[in-house]
Parts: structure tokens; C-alpha cells; sequence
């Protein structure tokens, strides 16, 4: 079965140009929002120290409800280990 849609108009020009700039910028903060962090393996994040570099004495390190308790970083994305490590560190 074939669909045919017409001749273009006045009416389906002006819905397409209202949507389409909405449904791109939708798209686009979607991409931003998923892109805003770094992955771990990116980052070469391990759960371990390195010597005495970890996460917990990294200014980007957001500790969790204590001291033991996994939190998160403004660098790397998911669940981090207070005892951590990444390339991302920077000591406090």
C-alpha cells in the first residue's frame, strides 16, 4: 500500500518549522547532558590507590555519606570508590 501526502502547505510548512527547531534542541541538550562526564575506562579508573593518590584527597572527589561510603566526581561518571584512583586526579 502506498501513502501519499499531497502538496506541500502553508499549514504543514509552519508545523514543521515549529517542531523541528524544538525536537533539535531537545535532542542536543540530551547530548549534552549524557556527554557532561567522562567515562571511567576513558579516565583509566580503577578502585585502587596509586601510592598515596586517591580519590578522596582529589578536589574533584564528592565523598559519599561517609568516609567509607562511595561518592561521586565532577570529572569521571558512576559510583567512586573514596579509595580510587584516575588520571583526572588533582591532590586538595
Amino acid at each position: 500500500m502506498r501513502t501519499t501526502f499531497g502538496p506541500p502547505t502553508r499549514g504543514r510548512f509552519l508545523r514543521s518549522a515549529i517542531l523541528l527547531p524544538a525536537l533539535a534542541s531537545l535532542a542536543g541538550a540530551a547530548a549534552l547532558a549524557d556527554s557532561s562526564k567522562a567515562s571511567p575506562a576513558s579516565m583509566r579508573y580503577q578502585t585502587s590507590p596509586n601510592g598515596s593518590m586517591q580519590c578522596s584527597g582529589c578536589k574533584f572527589f564528592i565523598p559519599g555519606q561517609d568516609a567509607k561510603s562511595s561518592g561521586s566526581c565532577q570529572i569521571v561518571d558512576g559510583s567512586i570508590s573514596p579509595s580510587g584512583y584516575c588520571i583526572a586526579y588533582v591532590a586538595k
